[in-house]
């Protein structure tokens, strides 16, 4: 196969973390043609989606970990696979991506589909689920705000729409003289819509990142905050531990699996606090490496065969 994967420049990655890196090396492993490009590389030609591309070779490595081959001009249609895993923020620069590779739709494999990428903002594609997730508002209007904390035992957490990492997410206490700053800061001073959840206190027990293929649960690891910590994102120090998937995460998978594959979201973490869905992570979920270390499973093997499988059901030789 021919894989161009669509991302943050190569050079920033963490090697033993990385999920993307980890995709790239099993490809790469079996044989499989690797290209890097990032998000500007896209462009349009003639109604055609267009890639200026490198082949990549890379290796687990530290400082030496990739090279890039030179840049060359392609159709997105004539690669076998486009694996999409830019990071956020989802700006106006991620949104002409999905334009430009819904060109490509039909003729080759998008991962994830452009549009479920455009319609599956990772903090509202949640609200499609409302028996699964904690109490949730989405305003800006900040007496609105005070009010949900107060009417949820006093706690909160905000969060902002387009944030990613645990980036601006805040623990909101009444009793906190810098509720009113917070909620100026998270709104813009109501001029932004933030999401707020109730503070659900399993959270110091960890959270759950459960990856998806297709709909089908690859595995799970448990993400556990800091003692001084409200987040457990594992960019911002939480640790991760094993977790074997259970009867209500298993529930949740298979609630969520047909949207998710009606829209094309085929490779997915959702974030699970307790009982409850938190977040859906379509635009670059993370987790793959920490996964195959505590489980085995060879999750990033097992997500490559099916992108094998996937093209030559639609490209058959």
């Amino acid at each position: 196969m021919r894989i161009c994967f669509i991302m943050d420049p190569l050079a920033g990655v963490l090697i033993d973390k990385d999920t993307t890196f980890a995709l790239m090396l099993e490809a790469q492993r079996r044989g499989h043609e690797v290209f890097w490009a990032g998000i500007l590389d896209l462009f349009a030609q003639g109604g055609e989606a267009m890639v200026t591309l490198r082949g990549a070779t890379v290796a687990r490595k530290e400082g030496d970990h990739h090279r890039l081959g030179d840049p060359q001009d392609v159709r997105l249609a004539d690669l076998d696979c486009v694996f999409i895993r830019k990071d956020p923020p989802f700006d106006a620069t991620y949104l002409y991506a999905t334009h430009l590779c819904e060109l490509a739709r039909g003729k080759t494999l998008l991962v994830n589909d452009p549009r479920g990428l455009r319609d599956a903002n990772e903090k509202l594609y949640a609200l499609h689920f409302p028996d699964l997730i904690p109490r949730t508002i989405v305003t800006r209007d900040m007496a609105r705000a005070r009010a949900f904390v107060a009417a949820n035992g006093g706690q909160a957490i905000i969060k902002p729409l387009d944030g990613a990492g645990g980036r601006n997410v805040f623990h909101l206490r009444s009793d906190d003289r810098n509720l009113n700053a917070l909620l100026e800061a998270s709104t813009d001073e109501g001029r932004r819509l933030a999401m707020l959840q109730e503070y659900l206190p399993e959270v110091r027990e960890g959270d759950r990142r459960i990856l998806l293929l297709d709909g089908e649960p690859l595995g799970a690891i448990l993400r556990v905050p800091l003692a001084g910590e409200t987040r457990s994102n594992i960019h911002v120090g939480g640790r991760v531990e094993r977790h074997a998937l259970t009867a209500r995460d298993l529930e949740i998978c298979r609630t969520v699996a047909p949207r998710l594959r009606a829209d094309g979201l085929y490779f997915v973490g959702l974030d699970v606090i307790g009982s409850r869905l938190t977040e859906v992570n379509v635009t670059s979920p993370t987790g793959i490496q920490e996964l195959d270390r505590l489980d085995g499973h060879d999750a990033t093997g097992r997500t490559v065969s099916w992108l094998e499988q996937r093209v030559a059901a639609i490209r058959p030789s």
